[in-house]
């Protein structure tokens, strides 16, 4: 069971419930092979639906059909003319009125999202664990955690077709999460630590880079084997670094899996000059985080004023937006 971070707001006929952005702190791509990850939820990069109720009588008079509408930047109108985009978040409508068996009412959603597509930070499941928390609240109801999961899965799954559970538990956990060989727990933390993402603004190509590395591999599996098993064992240290509140341990573990990650060749141009900048600006540890050829850096910061220097060259060095993510205890 994961340590669950997720805001409902209860007003009688309405709903309204949050999540949050996540990023991989170390294993992406190793993974893939079985090695442990460490999932680190970024709690200042929020997701927030509400629902209300659709007038029946409103539409009726009107002479159009009553049903679901949705507002959002990429759809805003009736769910049912929705475009395969958002179909998660049809989803997540559905598959929620369907786990409570309530057919005879109908919901306007309105999702409000600062978690980007395509960057590794759980956008499909961030949307889905709000919305689909934010339509049992419009019922009056409460879904316990391991329902949750089964519901934002499946709307994982029409975004992604086999997904991991990664990004389900990493957007809905105040703490980082563990993952490995299917069993996934929460990890205690021994003090507090500050990171900075940072969008390159370039999508990532998750797809192409593990298809990359699975090339690689059945050309030269011992190589590649090597790394992938050099990647598990610094999941092993990030997470006892994260436990004894050591940062500057856990920075080095950053940089280490950075370098392997080039190796593996899934960084690009736009990820290493962010890297770059986030140690000029004296980053306890900076990598690339998700897919790769794309997409977001992890930086780790020693205080919330490190993390305001660290995102200003970050931005200067050409990073399209950035969130600081503060977990465990405050000072």
């Amino acid at each position: 069971m994961t340590s669950t971070h997720l805001d409902t707001t209860t007003t009688p006929g309405n709903g309204s419930a949050s999540s949050h952005g996540k990023t991989i702190l170390i294993g992406e791509h190793a993974v893939v092979y079985g090695a442990p990850a460490l999932v680190l939820p970024v709690l200042d990069a929020r997701v927030v639906a509400t629902v209300s109720p659709v007038s029946a009588g409103a539409d009726e008079a009107a002479g159009t059909t009553v049903g679901h509408t949705l507002e959002s930047t990429v759809h805003t109108g009736p769910l049912d003319l929705a475009p395969a985009a958002v179909m998660p978040t049809v989803t997540a409508v559905t598959a929620t009125l369907r786990h409570f068996g309530v057919t005879d009412r109908h919901f306007h959603v309105r999702v409000d999202s600062e978690v980007p597509t395509a960057r590794g930070m759980g956008s499909s499941a961030a949307v889905a664990a709000a919305v689909t928390a934010a339509v049992a609240d419009a019922l009056g109801e409460t879904l316990d955690a391991e329902t949750h999961h089964d519901l934002i899965q499946e709307c994982e799954r029409v975004a992604h077709g086999r997904p991991s559970g990664l990004d389900a538990r990493g957007v809905v956990a105040a703490v980082p999460v563990w993952f490995e060989g299917g069993r996934i727990e929460p990890v205690a933390l021994g003090a507090r630590f500050t990171f900075v993402v940072a969008d390159t603004g370039v999508p990532g190509h998750t797809r192409q880079a593990v298809a990359a590395v699975r090339e690689r591999h059945d050309q030269d599996p011992a190589a590649v084997d090597g790394v992938i098993h050099r990647i598990g064992e610094l999941a092993r240290q990030a997470r006892g670094t994260l436990e004894a509140g050591d940062a500057q341990g856990l920075g080095v573990t950053m940089d280490a899996a950075h370098d392997l990650l080039s190796a593996l060749d899934v960084s690009s141009a736009d990820l290493d000059r962010l890297v770059d900048a986030a140690r000029a600006a004296a980053a306890l540890g900076a990598k690339l985080t998700g897919g790769g050829r794309g997409g977001c850096v992890l930086a780790l910061a020693t205080d919330d004023d490190h993390a305001d220097r660290i995102a200003a060259a970050l931005r200067g060095a050409g990073a399209a937006a950035t969130w600081t993510t503060t977990i465990g205890a405050r000072a």
